[in-house]
């Protein structure tokens, strides 16, 4: 009886030691977490800088040298420190003689499994879409990552029709996805068998970014002196 009465006082010290333990080690796991993620997030910033400078030259041919803009409530300005988070960046590439070779442009939204970033080289000379490159996804390795490797997939990107209309102020033709095989028209994206959803996904949001963007960075590029500045301080050197 005597044992049994010990045995029962002690219980709930026993479940309050172990409640503690188990919040000290919650508390200490959080705690690692935190500094793991402060410590490594410098680098994986970094990382994701060189991964954007490498993404510009691949989607704007020719591209030597680049400079970044923000565009912010129709105004083109040189960037300088940290952009804010509802200013969109564009990059403007020059080759070798300082000529424009292009502008990239970002630009993200929902696919299969996430959200999908990806940067876009736009000819504002002849109005296409030049290059293509996903930034980000977490689409199904082997199926949804196609968006990434297939050919013939990214051929859709290289002469992608985004020609605005007589005035400039929207897009002739919306850019829009179709079933594989089906496309006939330029501003058409031909879609990937076994990764509908995936490509659909490029399709759309390469259509709403263009028909946001496009208008106004034609704009920008025609008018803007910042960008014509530019362009000489590349050819002088």
């Amino acid at each position: 009886m005597s044992g049994t009465s010990v045995t029962e006082m002690k219980s709930p010290d026993s479940g309050a030691t172990m409640l503690r333990a188990m919040v000290g080690i919650g508390v200490l796991c959080a705690l690692m977490i935190v500094l793991t993620f402060e410590g490594t997030l410098p680098r994986i910033e970094r990382n994701k800088a060189v991964a954007l400078e490498k993404a510009v030259f691949q989607v704007l041919p020719g591209a030597m040298n680049k400079e970044t803009f923000q565009l912010d409530q129709g105004k083109i300005s040189v960037l300088s420190g940290e952009a804010a988070k509802d200013v969109q960046l564009i990059y403007v590439g020059y080759d070798e003689s300082g000529e424009l070779a292009g502008i990239a442009v970002e630009a993200s939204g929902l696919g299969f499994a996430d959200v999908i970033r990806i940067l876009y080289g736009y000819d504002p000379a002849n109005q296409k879409i030049i290059g293509f490159h996903v930034l980000e996804s977490k689409e199904t390795p082997g199926l949804g990552d196609k968006i990434e490797k297939d050919p013939i997939f990214l051929e859709n990107f290289k002469a992608l029709d985004v020609s605005l209309t007589e005035n400039k102020s929207g897009l002739e033709n919306a850019v829009v996805p179709v079933k594989k095989g089906s496309k006939k028209n330029p501003w058409e994206v031909d879609g990937i068998t076994g990764a509908t959803i995936s490509s659909r996904a490029i399709g759309n949001i390469i259509g709403s970014s263009t028909e946001k963007w496009i208008p106004l960075i034609y704009k920008s590029w025609k008018n803007s002196e910042l960008i014509k500045q530019e362009k000489d301080k590349m050819k002088n050197g």
